[in-house]
């Protein structure tokens, strides 16, 4: 989708994810109070959406429902309406696709992230994935997609085709460099992705590694969408560490105003057009 067409550029962090600990960053984000002062500083920064990432009492990876229901309740007592706040559904190799199915079933977000490489892996899981994104989408729940490599794009795209999938418009997260020997992205390698999609879904990019940046900024140029953060990438375009999240997404805004890029608000962001229902106000998010 152009510039043209949904001109904000929303600009989304992802604080924490599945892997990185303390000893990784003492700024990375665990606590549900920690999350919360995240996002409200992000927020200041220019960010419209966090992805939530929660941990278990071993600071492993979860999908817990509670967990999830705290987190996002700090949050959103830190930021109001300011913010979207996208659950992720991503398996790390710990949760089934029904486990996946079930955590936003019982919770249902505001927002949430699916790989389609996890939740219809095959063609024997197309029937049971077909049911749950018809239920998301009469949930009102914001969907993105996640797709690994330009070529999913044509997996997906027959997903869509044959029903599995509810009819598009759909958001799209490109990751980039999730391949890579020492998983850093380069932003020429947004281009396939950008060209493979053909029905001109309003699409995302996030990026590993100190080119995070200038990965984000050409998914600006291009008419796309950000998202950045500790999950992924710990350096300022400059090489150095970045002090916390906020300053992630503080570079890319300076970025994108440089490119004639506003930044969307939460307001716009829930005005995003995927072809869904607007989320239901008044649940978790």
């Amino acid at each position: 989708m152009p510039a043209a067409a949904w001109d904000p550029l929303l600009l989304a962090v992802a604080p924490n994810g599945a892997r990185k600990t303390k000893a990784d960053h003492p700024a990375l984000p665990i606590a549900p109070a920690e999350l919360a002062e995240t996002a409200r500083r992000c927020v200041a920064a220019g960010a419209a959406m966090i992805h939530l990432h929660v941990r278990d009492a071993a600071e492993a990876h979860s999908l817990d429902v509670g967990r999830y229901r705290e987190a996002t309740d700090a949050v959103r007592e830190a930021c109001g309406e300011d913010i979207v706040i996208q659950v992720t559904t991503e398996a790390v190799g710990r949760f089934t696709p029904q486990e996946q199915m079930d955590c936003v079933r019982e919770l249902v977000p505001e927002a949430a992230s699916f790989a389609v490489r996890e939740l219809v892996p095959d063609a024997a899981a197309e029937p049971e994935a077909g049911r749950f994104f018809a239920w998301v989408r009469e949930a009102g729940i914001q969907a993105q997609f996640i797709l690994y490599a330009p070529e999913d794009l044509a997996r997906f795209e027959d997903l869509v085709a044959r029903g599995v999938l509810p009819p598009g418009p759909h958001f799209l997260l490109f990751v980039l460099g999730r391949y890579a020997k020492d998983q850093t992205s380069e932003p020429a390698e947004l281009l396939p992705f950008v060209q493979a999609n053909r029905a001109g879904h309003p699409w995302a990019v996030c990026a590993f590694g100190p080119k995070e940046t200038a990965c984000a900024l050409t998914a600006a140029a291009l008419g796309g969408h950000a998202r950045v953060g500790f999950e992924n990438n710990l350096f300022l375009p400059d090489g150095e560490v970045a002090p916390d999240n906020a300053a992630l997404v503080a570079a890319v805004a300076r970025g994108a105003a440089a490119l004639g890029r506003p930044l969307a608000d939460a307001a716009a962001a829930r005005r995003l057009p995927v072809g869904w229902p607007s989320p239901p106000r008044g649940r978790l998010g």
